[in-house]
């Protein structure tokens, strides 16, 4: 049986976690008793799980010399939103579950993010840098509007003078509009919304549970409006599926008021080639093998190289024409192509001295 589309899923299949060693393998089966129990088990496998968490840590160092960022905090592990090629699938292995649906229906809160962050950034040894939250999910996923981890955040953030920057889809950020105000006033936070496509119909089979491509320009328009430094990142730029949008992406969002923009070209790293190859097969037969060819040649040869010097933008006759056509269009549009605005430091609330000895008992 052909793998098929799940509604509202951006992967169709639970591949084996790469760290084990046994690896499970679905048969499908024939007679009717047989298939309703498979029915019911796409039916359980389909719904989302929320695992809380209890975390040590919540600062991730990064020293990534193409990565714009040196800290960053994630509230979630997994995603909801279900982006099939979304190259943070691959770390759901490492909580023992599969990249594939897992990633998008196992979602594992820290439910005590703030209190972790608080007390990290107050111990004497910190040294204020920007945190970015969302490098790896998007913090404004839905079971935000349920823990609202990320709103506490920025209320730490605001509380300790520490600047923030943050990467979304989602218009549930707007309910932080408050807060981000507050810090934007004092030069201590940014926002970039990620506009994959303005095409409702791949939106809905690429990523399946994210907002529309106009309501992401909204929310563009009313953080900008409120006075938040807000940019762009056209992610990921996709070979044959919503290259040629490149252009108009840019055009609606600096119309909607972003001032800054950058792009990502797509990166399949290890279960994520497997993922979107399968992804390709479903909704673009005819198309797969060439969209797989051009992503290869920009990629050295392979569907992914993780070379630091060109994984973001890829190499090669297409990735040029591409950055050519992004660098053109931005300064048509008089966007900054810069990855993060410079915050203001200064305000940063220093740990007073050492901490008070804790009482044993």
């Amino acid at each position: 049986m052909q793998t098929q589309a799940l509604k509202g899923r951006g992967a169709s299949s639970n591949p084996s976690n790469r760290f084990h060693s046994l690896h499970s393998v679905e048969e499908h089966l024939s007679n009717e008793s047989e298939a309703y129990d498979e029915a019911n088990y796409k039916i359980k496998l389909i719904s989302t799980e929320i695992i809380e968490q209890t975390a040590r840590t919540v600062i991730a160092r990064n020293q990534s010399p193409d990565v714009p960022h040196e800290q960053s905090v994630n509230p979630y592990a997994g995603c909801e939103h279900g982006c099939v090629y979304c190259y943070a699938r691959p770390s759901h292995a490492y909580h023992d579950l599969s990249p594939g649906l897992d990633f998008e229906t196992k979602i594992i809160a820290k439910t005590n993010a703030d209190e972790c962050l608080r007390q990290e950034i107050s111990k004497p040894a910190y040294k204020p840098k920007p945190i970015l939250i969302g490098a790896n999910t998007d913090p404004y996923q839905p079971v935000e509007s349920r823990y609202q981890l990320t709103r506490k955040l920025l209320d730490v953030c605001l509380e300790k003078g520490q600047p923030v920057s943050l990467i979304t889809k989602s218009h549930l950020i707007e309910r932080d509009l408050d807060l981000l105000e507050a810090l934007a006033q004092k030069g201590l936070c940014s926002v970039r919304v990620s506009v994959t496509t303005l095409d409702n119909e791949l939106k809905r089979i690429l990523e399946p549970r994210t907002a529309s491509g106009s309501a992401r320009l909204a929310t563009i328009h009313k953080l900008a409006t409120a006075g938040v430094p807000t940019g762009v990142i056209v992610a990921p730029v996709i070979p044959s599926i919503n290259d040629k949008e490149l252009e108009a992406i840019l055009k609606a969002s600096k119309d909607a008021g972003a001032s800054s923009a950058t792009y990502i070209l797509l990166r399949l790293p290890h279960e994520v080639k497997d993922l979107f190859s399968e992804w390709l097969e479903i909704h673009y037969p005819q198309r797969a093998k060439h969209v797989l060819s051009l992503i290869s040649q920009c990629r050295g040869g392979k569907l992914y190289d993780s070379n630091y010097k060109n994984r973001m933008t890829g190499e090669g006759v297409f990735a040029e024409m591409i950055s050519t056509r992004f660098s053109v269009a931005c300064n048509r549009l008089g966007l900054k192509m810069v990855a993060n605005e410079k915050l203001n430091l200064s305000l940063f609330k220093a740990a007073q001295g050492a901490h008070p000895q804790m009482c044993l008992f």
